[in-house]
């Protein structure tokens, strides 16, 4: 059974604001160099699920680049935990609703560290509504702004920094997959990024760069009391078959499996699921 107690925070969240405090720093995860001189920008890498891939991709022997919004202490905790790892971190901080801090992540990173071999697409926004008219065109742009549109602008910045046989990776998610009666335009923007990373790994297969989507169910993470209200972050995961929400640290070795070619070098165009027990195409 789930432990979440009621609680809401401002958005975007702040990890130390949680409770319990989510489990996200990866550290009972040993490495065993699948990463080794890679280096890697990892959007949204602040908290949550982003930070353990961070600190996954660390262990695993690269360095990472993390962009995130406005959570200047979770930022700082993660870029202490690469670095704790011995491996190079920069942060980003800005909005990827706008299209020039897209690229302009993109090119910082880029110039840090030569190249980026791994890109993972991992930020994202949500409001939840009761009624479809409730959403505004406001927040409809600014949904499919951060979660589509700027995965279009950071692939196409990318691709000139990224080498043949690069990997990107993009968040999905299960109601990407079937939907989700109060996250209407999340949903809708998340079946579109699905889609747009299985258009781009039918495109960029001749370049050896392979592309494929980690579409999670329930992850106890910030985004969570900093979107939804109290009541309904108590007992959050409970609908899932194993009656609860993964932790980030479970979630990471998704993306450590798509990043690494030595694991993953057959796969493109794919999507992996971790989502408790629901079970869907795809």
């Amino acid at each position: 059974m789930s432990d979440k107690q009621a609680q809401s925070q401002p958005y975007p969240g702040e990890t130390g604001k949680m409770s319990p405090r989510p489990r996200d720093e990866m550290r009972d995860y040993s490495g065993r160099g699948l990463l080794t001189g890679k280096r890697t920008l990892v959007t949204g890498g602040d908290s949550g699920i982003g930070r353990a891939v961070a600190v996954g991709f660390a262990k695993e022997g690269a360095d990472v680049a993390i962009s995130y919004l406005e959570e200047e202490t979770d930022a700082r905790h993660t870029k202490e935990l690469v670095e704790r790892e011995g491996r190079r971190c920069l942060t980003l901080g800005g909005d990827m609703y706008e299209e020039a801090h897209s690229r302009e992540v993109v090119r910082r990173a880029a110039e840090e560290f030569g190249r980026i071999d791994v890109l993972v697409l991992h930020h994202g926004t949500q409001q939840p509504v009761k009624d479809v008219r409730e959403i505004t065109t406001e927040q409809l742009e600014r949904t499919f702004h951060v979660n589509v549109h700027s995965l279009f602008w950071t692939v196409q910045e990318t691709l000139d920094h990224m080498p043949d046989g690069g990997s990107i990776v993009v968040t999905g998610s299960i109601n990407g997959l079937r939907g989700n009666k109060t996250l209407i335009d999340y949903a809708a923007s998340k079946a579109a990024a699905m889609n747009f990373a299985q258009s781009m790994a039918q495109i960029l297969v001749d370049r050896g760069i392979r592309v494929n989507c980690v579409a999670p169910g329930p992850v106890w993470t910030p985004l969570i009391p900093a979107t939804f209200d109290a009541e309904r972050v108590e007992g959050f995961g409970e609908q899932s078959p194993m009656g609860r929400a993964a932790e980030p640290d479970e979630i990471a070795p998704s993306y450590i499996f798509f990043a690494s070619n030595r694991l993953s070098s057959y796969y493109t165009g794919q999507n992996l699921v971790p989502a408790g027990g629901e079970i869907h195409p795809g």
